[in-house]
């Protein structure tokens, strides 16, 4: 393999792998947000303590999700200067501020509030401690923004004007307002409510089939995984499709390919702007990620809405064939997730920014053995980091809400008397 083929190949694996972490943290946390304030506003006790507890079982899936990813995130940020340092010179003025947000926000701001909201057990008012999951569902979805702002640039550069052969920003607003940005924040909120809700459903599900005490916290728990599932599948198919448009004005190659229309034509139009090269993205790549993503799509948005006739009265969770399905649905919307991410990526090729620099330009100077060293010791760690957080949520989702922490009390050391003589109590989690 070439440098400039490592190097992507690390980028494409320690990214696609930080997605998965990514995804699975905005799609859970609006739901998490969703079940605490049922539980806070509901008046009868008995419902208010089932809601409570599911509240602080999905809750802890999501605190392991979010600690172990936010390790994966850490390398994100070091990733263009390690490999990519021609992309930090020639743009590093235009997304050094939306990714120095991006950073604010996901590890001080987001960071904050979640611990806020995981220590804030009995010892916040309610509408408080309520506000923080939600802040913290706010500034991840914000996170998100700005990341696909720096990447909006790169598909579809706005804003700027460039000078001795660097990029500079003058339109600070229209590069917030990118087509390209603002229609994949659409399509990628929507991902990632279905991958959330077919995780809560999936995993209530298999309590179900597998025979659970606590039927009524996974039924509340499967109708809003189903719902908010078969919702978030159908929109996202339609925000897909409107994304044609933007893509065949800013980037016709790529739509080009993905119509399997005037590719030659279109390739002879930018030698001759361009000069000599390749500009056709690795086809096969593109068709094979564009039928995953379009299957799985259809196939979770059938299941869900066929799933959610059925919450009628149980039905779903007894027909065990569909109660089955839904837990095997579960890593379907990650997989599609990151096809998506091939297609917006992969059909950019060969350039890094599009029209304005190519991927082999913006190498580093660095050895190939240097990037063969690093692609694999960065693909074990987080290959590592991925078993190592699946295997937690596994651990913690089968042994049911008997076993969480998340805002669960214990007495000090040697049970140590209060101030009115009695037991005082810490956050477990």
């Amino acid at each position: 393999m070439s440098s400039v083929d490592l190097a992507r190949l690390q980028f494409a694996a320690t990214t696609g792998i930080h997605w998965l972490f990514v995804i699975l943290t905005m799609g859970l946390v609006p739901l998490v947000a969703v079940m605490h304030t049922r539980a806070a506003y509901t008046r009868d006790p008995a419902r208010r303590e089932v809601r409570e507890r599911m509240t602080r079982f999905w809750g802890q899936l999501y605190v392991v999700n979010y600690a172990v990813g936010i390790v994966t995130g850490l390398v994100m940020e070091f990733q263009f200067g390690l490999s990519w340092s021609g992309l930090s010179k020639f743009a590093g003025n235009v997304f050094g501020a939306p990714l120095a947000l991006e950073t604010l926000i996901a590890f001080f701001a987001e960071s904050t509030f979640l611990g806020m909201w995981i220590f804030g057990w009995g010892h916040l008012r309610k509408g408080t401690h309520v506000t923080l999951i939600w802040l913290v569902a706010l500034t991840a979805y914000a996170s998100g923004y700005w990341i696909l702002v720096a990447n909006g640039f790169m598909q579809h550069p706005v804003g700027y004007e460039v000078r001795d052969g660097v990029a500079y920003l003058t339109d600070f607003g229209a590069l917030l307002t990118n087509p390209s940005t603002l229609v994949a924040l659409a399509h990628l909120t929507l991902a990632a409510l279905t991958t959330g809700g077919v995780f809560v459903a999936g995993i209530s599900a298999w309590h179900f089939v597998r025979g659970t005490e606590e039927a009524d916290l996974f039924r509340g728990s499967l109708r809003l995984g189903t719902w908010v599932a078969m919702l978030a599948s159908f929109f996202v198919i339609v925000v897909g499709d409107m994304q044609l448009p933007v893509i065949r004005r800013t980037q016709p190659m790529k739509a080009a390919v993905l119509d399997d229309h005037g590719v030659a034509a279109l390739r002879q139009q930018l030698v001759e702007r361009y000069g000599p090269g390749d500009y056709v993205p690795p086809q096969g790549w593109m068709h094979l990620s564009t039928d995953v993503m379009t299957i799985i799509g259809n196939t979770v948005s059938t299941v869900t809405f066929v799933a959610v006739f059925l919450l009628w009265k149980d039905l779903l969770v007894r027909w065990r064939p569909l109660a089955h399905l839904m837990t095997a649905l579960i890593p379907f919307p990650f997989v599609a997730s990151v096809g998506g991410w091939v297609v917006r990526e992969v059909g950019r090729q060969p350039w890094l920014v599009y029209g304005r620099l190519k991927v082999e330009d913006a190498l580093s100077p660095v050895s190939r053995a240097s990037l063969a060293v690093s692609c694999a010791l960065f693909i074990a760690v987080f290959m590592g980091l991925t078993v190592t957080n699946w295997t937690l949520i596994a651990r913690f989702a089968r042994r049911g809400p008997v076993a969480t922490q998340l805002g669960a009390t214990e007495p000090l050391a040697a049970d140590v008397p209060g101030e009115a003589g009695e037991k005082r109590t810490l956050p477990a989690f």
